[in-house]
Protein backbone atom coordinates (compact mmCIF):
# COMPACT_ATOMS: atom_id res chain seq x y z
CA UNK A 1 0.00 0.00 0.00
CA UNK A 2 1.13 3.30 -0.44
CA UNK A 3 -0.05 6.12 1.88
CA UNK A 4 -0.43 9.71 0.72
CA UNK A 5 -0.61 12.75 3.35
CA UNK A 6 -2.11 15.84 3.41
CA UNK A 7 0.02 18.06 6.41
CA UNK A 8 -1.34 20.53 8.04
CA UNK A 9 0.51 22.91 6.38
CA UNK A 10 -1.16 21.65 3.15
CA UNK A 11 1.76 19.91 1.52
CA UNK A 12 0.86 16.62 -0.44
CA UNK A 13 3.54 14.02 0.74
CA UNK A 14 4.33 10.29 0.30
CA UNK A 15 4.16 8.74 3.69
CA UNK A 16 7.11 6.01 3.78
CA UNK A 17 7.57 5.80 7.25
CA UNK A 18 3.61 5.45 8.26
CA UNK A 19 4.17 8.67 10.70
CA UNK A 20 4.04 11.43 8.82
CA UNK A 21 1.14 13.79 10.43
CA UNK A 22 -1.73 14.80 8.81
CA UNK A 23 -5.16 13.48 7.04
CA UNK A 24 -3.63 10.33 5.12
CA UNK A 25 -5.05 7.88 2.42
CA UNK A 26 -4.09 4.61 0.81
CA UNK A 27 -3.86 3.06 -2.08
CA UNK A 28 -2.42 -0.25 -3.94
CA UNK A 29 0.46 0.47 -5.73
CA UNK A 30 -0.91 -1.68 -8.46
CA UNK A 31 -1.41 0.49 -11.50
CA UNK A 32 -5.19 -0.02 -11.97
CA UNK A 33 -5.66 0.93 -8.61
CA UNK A 34 -3.99 4.23 -8.99
CA UNK A 35 -5.64 4.97 -12.18
CA UNK A 36 -8.70 4.44 -10.74
CA UNK A 37 -8.25 6.45 -7.56
CA UNK A 38 -6.91 9.11 -10.05
CA UNK A 39 -9.16 9.24 -11.97
CA UNK A 40 -11.86 8.60 -10.23
CA UNK A 41 -10.72 11.74 -7.74
CA UNK A 42 -11.02 9.20 -4.94
CA UNK A 43 -7.56 10.46 -3.86
CA UNK A 44 -8.25 14.22 -3.52
CA UNK A 45 -11.71 13.66 -1.44
CA UNK A 46 -9.70 11.51 1.20
CA UNK A 47 -7.37 13.60 1.64
CA UNK A 48 -9.66 16.69 1.41
CA UNK A 49 -8.06 18.95 -0.96
CA UNK A 50 -7.24 18.61 -4.70
CA UNK A 51 -4.54 16.81 -5.67
CA UNK A 52 -1.16 19.12 -7.19
CA UNK A 53 -1.33 18.49 -10.86
CA UNK A 54 2.34 17.45 -10.64
CA UNK A 55 1.56 14.54 -8.04
CA UNK A 56 -1.53 13.08 -10.16
CA UNK A 57 1.24 13.12 -13.08
CA UNK A 58 3.54 11.67 -11.10
CA UNK A 59 1.14 8.92 -9.57
CA UNK A 60 -0.35 8.33 -12.93
CA UNK A 61 2.48 7.86 -15.16
CA UNK A 62 4.59 5.70 -11.72
CA UNK A 63 7.87 7.81 -12.87
CA UNK A 64 11.25 6.39 -11.10
CA UNK A 65 10.66 10.90 -9.68
CA UNK A 66 7.36 9.62 -8.20
CA UNK A 67 9.14 10.06 -4.87
CA UNK A 68 11.05 13.01 -5.74
CA UNK A 69 8.02 14.90 -6.68
CA UNK A 70 5.84 13.82 -3.64
CA UNK A 71 8.44 13.84 -1.31
CA UNK A 72 9.29 17.56 -2.76
CA UNK A 73 6.35 18.88 -0.74
CA UNK A 74 3.98 20.14 -3.51
CA UNK A 75 1.43 22.31 -2.13
CA UNK A 76 -1.71 20.87 -2.04
CA UNK A 77 -3.76 23.93 -2.96
CA UNK A 78 -4.76 24.76 -7.00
Amino acid sequence: MLRIVRTPSGDVVQDVSGRVPGRGAYVCRADACLDKAIAKGALGRSLKTPLPADVRTALGERRTTMNTIIEGGARGQE
